[in-house]
């Protein structure tokens, strides 16, 4: 379940320091049949601009980098197939367990790290509220509160498993 990653820590976490070559790793995780170097480069493109399209000259500039050196660089490490002559990029079996390295974000722009600490301070400050007997938290049990605050726990884990790919990748094996 947990694939090794055939690079050395120090080497990942250079590779990774790049925005773009991260980004090219995100997209791959969520494309699994690969993508057109061209539709990828527009989608960082627009990602760095903040405007879909972006500007001719940062999509080209975009394209000619990822080509001509984060491709082959991720390529070279095995964390991802880069055919150059037919400008298509596909996950290698590496491309996903990178994703333990970076940590990713959610749809509310926090990662999934702030979340689950923030759910769990939420959480904490409830129950003791509860037990203090604090207006508006002493009316209830405090095993209510803990109850929600796992109960939240467990459906975010679910729902990060399954938006995350673990269970396709299960699936598959």
């Amino acid at each position: 379940m947990f694939e090794r990653v055939p690079v050395a820590e120090s080497e990942l976490y250079h590779l990774l320091s790049n925005s773009r070559r991260r980004e090219t790793l995100a997209t791959l995780w969520r494309r699994r049949e690969g993508i057109p170097l061209r539709e990828l480069s527009e989608r960082i493109a627009a990602s760095e601009a903040g405007t879909d399209p972006a500007p001719r000259a940062l999509r080209g500039s975009v394209y000619n980098a990822l080509h001509q050196t984060h491709l082959p660089k991720l390529a070279e490490y095995d964390l991802l197939e880069y055919d150059a002559d037919r400008k298509l990029v596909r996950p290698s079996p590496h491309t996903l367990p990178v994703s333990r390295y970076m940590d990713n974000v959610t749809r509310a722009g926090i990662t999934w790290g702030e979340y689950y600490r923030g759910l769990g301070i939420v959480g904490l400050f409830a129950v003791v509220a509860s037990l203090a007997g604090l207006p508006a938290f002493g009316a209830l049990d405090p095993l209510v509160f803990a109850t929600l605050s796992l109960a939240t726990f467990a459906v975010s884990t679910c729902y990060q498993l399954v938006t995350g790919g673990l269970v396709a990748r299960l699936r598959r094996n």
